[in-house]
């Protein structure tokens, strides 16, 4: 079975984003940057990539979902296939379903398609964003890979969206960067494990 990872960069406080969306306060350091390009190079959008020089498949994923805020940031700039080097799904009921032949919208239910996806033969499943479809994939994902930057928001996007539900989770990886960033690993912890 395929595994979901929630890959994202939050402030210490919690959040994802700003309130606008925008991820002006998340710097982007040379360490931070070598630890994505060596690491998780799959994570980083195509315009990125190509700019850096990568290519070629990643080391973890083979498919990315992310909500319609999320991907509005590439809308945005003019891009309708962000990562032309994944499988794109994107979680929006108001996107037209031929955005791009390369996306895949997702109109409902992310829950039971992420269900079937994690069913379905390939790799793993980058979870993009934003907060609100993590705390709607909560009891799906397999995985947490934080990036909690040196930064004190005070308001934004939360890292998760939803009521108050705890999930236990397990420490899989801990590592503290140069620049202050940490990067922190975790398993959630399922009904019937440890």
């Amino acid at each position: 079975m395929r595994t979901l990872t929630y890959f994202i960069g939050t402030s210490l406080d919690g959040f994802i984003a700003e309130p606008d969306g925008g991820l002006g306060m998340f710097a982007v350091s040379p360490e931070l940057l070598e630890f994505v390009t060596t690491q998780y190079p799959e994570t980083l959008p195509g315009q990125v990539r190509a700019q850096l020089g990568l290519s070629g498949p990643g080391k973890h994923f083979d498919t990315i979902v992310q909500g319609r805020a999320s991907y509005a940031l590439a809308l945005d700039a003019g891009v309708t296939s962000p990562y032309p080097h994944l499988r794109q799904y994107v979680v929006s009921s108001t996107l037209a379903a031929d955005i791009d032949p390369d996306v895949t919208v997702i109109p409902s239910d992310p829950l039971g398609a992420i269900r079937e996806l994690k069913q379905a033969d390939g790799g793993g499943i980058y979870l993009a964003g934003g907060g609100m479809l993590a705390g709607q994939l909560l009891a799906e994902i397999d995985e947490l890979v934080v990036k909690v930057y040196p930064v004190v928001a005070g308001g934004g996007v939360p890292l998760f969206g939803g009521g108050f539900a705890p999930v236990g989770l397990t420490p899989a990886r801990q590592q503290v960067l140069g620049d202050g960033t940490a990067v922190l690993g975790y398993r959630l912890k399922r009904p019937g494990t440890s």
